[in-house]
């Protein structure tokens, strides 16, 4: 197990040169959305009457609906907001949209606000048909319920006759694999995203928005379907550009400026920081401290946020104190975290007697709920420090989940939290000394801004991937954690030899000479005797 440096070219997806596709059409918007096809397609046959379409919000869903329609030789009508009870079952001489021979969009969140017309509906795909004025009337009508999974599996348990009336379920894909899906298709797929804000790209638009839609899924390997989001970035791009023409300055510029109407809240973080009200040292040495990396997640922006993690210790009966926890700060995940970090101690150092020791680990100047196992493997190393009073750099940051193992796992947001802390870095200067180290699964994720790549090819910043922790606990203290003979013993010389030295002083197991205190005791036990 051997931590290694994360080159320059694992940094960001590297994509093909795009070229504008010549051309693109309507049913390009489908793309590897054959799920929804296959449902439709059954949907369209004389055996059923009614479908949900499962989206998603960030997709564009009168462009998904048109493009659905497309593919029938049927007109459509889409329902949604205040829906009235004749535009479904007609009034008067006006038929209602179920009695005519066509394609019918129902926003199932819409309908649910009608408890009525929601009865009403099932009740007619039960019977094929309902009664209007007293005459009998067949539903004609193809009905497609659209909303999330999340109210599908709500009526699928809640609603008796639902499963059996509405049977076909199609699922919007919000995201595909570059491996099973040609360049092109998906910049044919983008073309068309342009024109539902009857827009048009550019040859050099076509690098950043494939950057941004990578990024979006959080995967060099995968690229957003969420065409409501890219066609929202389009329209803030062409107010920049001043054209219809979006070109690849101005969708910088839309995202900076994008930035900048989201971010008070980090701007007002990092003042804190550096009028040095918050204290995170980002060079030098210290015993039970490391710098653990956070996200803070408002909804509508996320950003890294440095957190300074201490560890201390005393002697006790094994406690492994989680101080968020105790001060209810600390949620139910990040508790958990907490429990297999003692379980990892406890599978390296005690696994035949007890731990004579207590610890206390805190997020220090935080003050509001912290949760995740993302800092399992930094609460860990900085443990491990106090215990063996090794110091750790600080100009190295950590970021990982562990399990009761050692293994170090993925975690979410680790662009954002290199990006964090390389500002902070950055603002103080660069020193050659600072970095990252993060888990090896994450390294598929990374897509980071050209400035920190810059930095890494520089030398200047330095990313680390490991799978283990004693990779970790080795890069930070600059010292081998060691492997423990057939006995259980480390050598003395390395990290957890002096982890197992510190743990048997604190267990009264050895072999130094009494102290001047215990001398006398048993010169009094022996006077008494």
């Amino acid at each position: 197990m051997n931590p290694s440096l994360i080159s320059a070219s694992n940094l960001a997806p590297v994509f093909e040169t795009p070229t504008l596709p010549p051309n693109s059409h309507l049913q390009d918007l489908l793309l590897q959305q054959q799920r929804v096809l296959d449902a439709f397609a059954l949907l369209l046959g004389k055996h059923h009457h009614a479908m949900y379409l499962a989206d998603f919000p960030g997709i564009h869903r009168r462009g998904l609906l048109q493009a659905l329609t497309a593919q029938a030789a049927l007109p459509s009508h889409y329902l949604h907001g205040r829906i009235l009870r004749h535009q479904l079952f007609g009034q008067s001489k006006h038929e209602g949209e179920l009695t005519k021979h066509q394609i019918l969009y129902i926003c199932i969140e819409s309908l649910l606000k009608r408890d009525n017309l929601w009865e009403l509906l099932l009740d007619s795909l039960e019977q094929r048909g309902f009664f209007h004025q007293g005459k009998w009337q067949p539903l004609k009508a193809k009905v497609v319920l659209v909303g999330s999974a999340a109210y599908y599996g709500e009526l699928v348990s809640t609603e008796r006759y639902f499963a059996d009336n509405v049977a076909l379920y199609g699922e919007v894909a919000f995201e595909v694999d570059r491996q099973q899906v040609l360049q092109q298709d998906y910049l044919k797929w983008l073309q068309q995203v342009a024109a539902l804000a009857e827009l048009s790209l550019t040859q050099d638009s076509l690098l950043p928005l494939l950057t941004y839609a990578s990024k979006q899924t959080e995967h060099q390997q995968r690229l957003s379907l969420a065409s409501n989001d890219l066609c929202q970035l389009l329209t803030e791009a062409a107010h920049y550009a001043g054209s219809n023409e979006i070109d690849g300055s101005s969708i910088h510029q839309a995202l900076q400026h994008r930035k900048l109407r989201h971010n008070s809240q980090e701007i007002v973080s990092v003042q804190n920081v550096d009028d040095k009200f918050i204290y995170l040292p980002t060079d030098g040495e210290m015993i039970g401290q490391i710098n653990g990396l956070t996200v803070i997640d408002s909804g509508d922006y996320c950003y890294g946020e440095p957190a300074r993690i201490t560890a201390s210790v005393h002697y006790g009966d094994g406690e492994v104190a989680d101080i968020e926890r105790k001060s209810e700060l600390g949620g139910n995940i990040h508790a958990k975290g907490m429990m297999i970090l003692s379980g990892c101690l406890y599978r390296v150092f005690g696994r035949d007697e007890p731990l004579h020791l207590n610890a206390n680990i805190v997020f220090e100047q935080s003050y509001q709920e912290i949760d995740g196992d993302s800092a399992s493997l930094a609460e860990y190393c900085s443990l491990i420090s106090a215990i063996a009073e090794q110091p750790i750099a600080q100009g190295l940051a950590v970021t990982g989940a562990l399990d009761q193992f050692g293994n170090v796992q993925a975690i979410g947001g680790v662009n954002e939290k290199i990006e964090g802390f390389f500002n902070l870095c950055a603002r103080r200067g660069l020193t050659g000394k600072q970095g990252v180290i993060m888990p090896r699964s994450n390294v598929q994720q990374l897509n980071l801004p050209q400035e920190i790549i810059e930095a890494v090819v520089a030398g200047k910043f330095h990313l680390y991937e490991i799978s283990h922790v004693d990779e970790a606990v080795t890069l930070l203290m600059n010292k081998v954690a060691g492997d423990a003979d057939k006995d259980g013993d480390f050598p003395f010389d390395t990290l957890y030899g002096m982890v197992q030295q510190r743990l048997d002083r604190l267990a009264g197991n050895t072999d130094e000479p009494p102290g001047i205190i215990m001398r006398l005791l048993s010169k009094f036990a022996f006077m008494r005797n």
